[in-house]
């Protein structure tokens, strides 16, 4: 299967890895421009996202870890980061720990090593609300659990119904493949083989993936940085400028401490 991929930029390579559910464009789109100002990005949809065809069986970590780094490869990305957002940075994970000779940095943003009882129960019920067929109660519980709290208050009651047709609306096809995939991850033997340069931004309205799984990543890589980010799991939707303020900015500081290591 040809996986749809995004390249946007031009400088130090940065791959993009995104959630499930999400998409290259629906995660990284209200932040490309921004990435893309300083770096060569390069980004796949996983199968039934985007522009790439739905897959015909479950994912593989490996897989997707794989596809990641062989698109940058072959967009020209000798060496580059690795951007993980949600499921993707477990996929950022397992590709540093696959391609060692080809990963520089990682940033994890709302990141789970292993889904615990509370994220396995909602990816559960994630799952068989899709199947049913009723996307528009799964876009309600979706948005109780992924928008922050003062983001979710902030729509006015005239806009609720058209919001909740809207994430309806942009539920994937892959939708039964990504969230069959979310309880089969774990990447906790990786996590102390990550010795790359690593940021962790948890989330810290999070109601999907607990800050407490993002904490646990950043406590078993060694010299990981935490940074928090007050917003729920869309920080694409409620704090885009500053997620990529974030990002570029430690990947900013990597480069000139690999600068001056060199000099």
């Amino acid at each position: 299967m040809s996986f749809a991929r995004t390249v946007h930029g031009t400088g130090p390579g940065l791959a993009l890895a995104h959630g499930a559910g999400g998409g290259i464009a629906a995660n990284y789109g209200p932040i490309m421009d921004a990435l893309a100002a300083g770096h060569t990005v390069v980004g796949v949809d996983y199968p039934g996202t985007g522009a790439t065809p739905p897959s015909t069986g479950p994912f593989d970590l490996d897989d997707l870890a794989d596809e990641v780094v062989g698109a940058a490869v072959a967009e020209g990305l000798e060496t580059f980061a690795i951007s993980g957002y949600s499921l993707g940075a477990a996929v950022a994970v397992r590709a540093a720990t696959r391609h060692p000779e080809r990963v520089t940095a990682l940033v994890l943003t709302a990141p789970f090593a292993y889904p615990d009882t509370y994220f396995r129960l909602l990816t559960s019920i994630w799952s068989r609300l899709y199947a049913s067929g009723d996307h528009s109660l799964l876009a309600e519980f979706l948005l109780l659990q992924a928008t922050g709290p003062d983001a979710l208050a902030s729509i006015p009651a005239a806009d609720l119904a058209n919001v909740v047709n809207a994430t309806a609306g942009s539920l994937p096809p892959g939708t039964p493949e990504h969230t069959e995939i979310l309880p089969r991850v774990d990447v906790r033997a990786d996590l102390a083989r990550i010795s790359v340069p690593t940021l962790v931004i948890s989330t810290t309205e999070d109601r999907l993936v607990p800050p407490a799984l993002h904490r646990e990543v950043a406590a078993q890589i060694s010299g990981a940085r935490l940074a928090e980010l007050e917003t729920g799991h869309l920080p694409f939707a409620e704090r885009p400028d500053a997620w990529a303020k974030l990002i570029t900015g430690f990947l900013a500081g990597v480069a000139d401490r690999a600068g001056s290591a060199a000099t």
